[in-house]
């Protein structure tokens, strides 16, 4: 299947240096590189430059760079736990803006797996994000895919899409995908949404929690495998949890990348270590700034 690039907002298309210039930076975040110094990267001015990485991301390049530096993943663990905790206690008014969300979520057993979207239209695009291209693709009753690319990966994330959702029907369609991924992507950088974003999701019943839990870990938290498991009721089950994280196919929206190991080494991503910690550190730092 020979994809074309999707036609784009303006808004979207301010998302390419961004990413690129994030890029750079968690590569090169040992040498504390300058603001000229991203910037001439990217092919702007440093004015400019800081005025698009502040609107695409949420926070200057300065205030990324020291949270890719100081390795915040590790210091939320501590605090990632009661969190959640207290997510769980708080339910949709928690701090983890669920209600932003809206999850439509139904239960199959692995027998139905192949039957996967019988029945459904999946409509996909790929655009540029603050952490690189990624492939979206929704139902009517919202995003069930969202995956990073990169710069030869379409049609192994398409091929990945097809093969997670076997029963349904595929169209590309810019035009419908672009302004949800306008919305995802302002979620995801914090901005408050006029409406809830639709996801759509399908799996075991122990994947469904899973993934409700992970919606309600706080952005510029993180915790760990167990404390996840431990949250589920499964407080033994830390390695079937992990498989539950390593299936969920939304990246981004359903935070998989918030849970790390005990240690605090960020690892594990399906798209790569280096846009894990890219996302944290966005996370890290969006929290932090009143």
């Amino acid at each position: 299947m020979t994809l074309d690039p999707a036609p784009q907002s303006a808004r979207l298309d301010g998302y390419a240096p961004v990413a690129r210039a994030i890029d750079f930076l968690v590569a090169h975040f040992e040498d504390a590189p300058s603001l000229e110094d991203t910037a001439a990267v990217v092919g702007l001015s440093p004015a400019h430059f800081q005025r698009v990485f502040k609107e695409g991301a949420g926070v200057s390049p300065k205030r990324f760079l020291q949270f890719v530096a100081a390795g915040e993943a590790r210091r939320t663990i501590a605090a990632g736990g009661n969190v959640l905790d207290a997510a769980f206690a708080a339910g949709l008014s928690g701090p983890s803006r669920l209600h932003d969300l809206f999850l439509a979520a139904e239960a199959m057993t692995p027998g139905a797996y192949r039957r996967k979207g019988a029945g459904e239209t999946i409509r996909h695009g790929e655009v540029d994000g603050p952490f690189g291209r990624a492939l979206i693709g929704a139902t009517d009753r919202g995003i069930c895919w969202l995956s990073f690319t990169g710069p030869d990966g379409l049609a192994r994330s398409m091929a990945e899409m097809q093969g997670d959702w076997p029963a349904a029907r595929f169209v590309e369609d810019a035009g419908f995908i672009v302004p949800l991924a306008e919305r995802a992507f302002e979620f995801a950088r914090g901005a408050a949404l006029d409406k809830p974003l639709g996801l759509h999701v399908e799996g075991t019943n122990f994947q469904l929690k899973v993934w409700e839990a992970l919606l309600r870990i706080p952005s510029g938290r993180c915790v760990t495998y167990g404390d996840l498991a431990a949250a589920v009721g499964a407080p033994k089950a830390a390695r079937a949890v992990g498989a539950a994280v390593g299936a969920n196919m939304i990246s981004l929206l359903i935070p998989c990348h918030r849970v790390i190991l005990s240690s605090g080494v960020v690892h594990n991503y399906r798209w790569g270590a280096a846009r894990k910690k890219a996302i944290l550190a966005m996370e890290g730092a969006l929290a932090a700034t009143p």
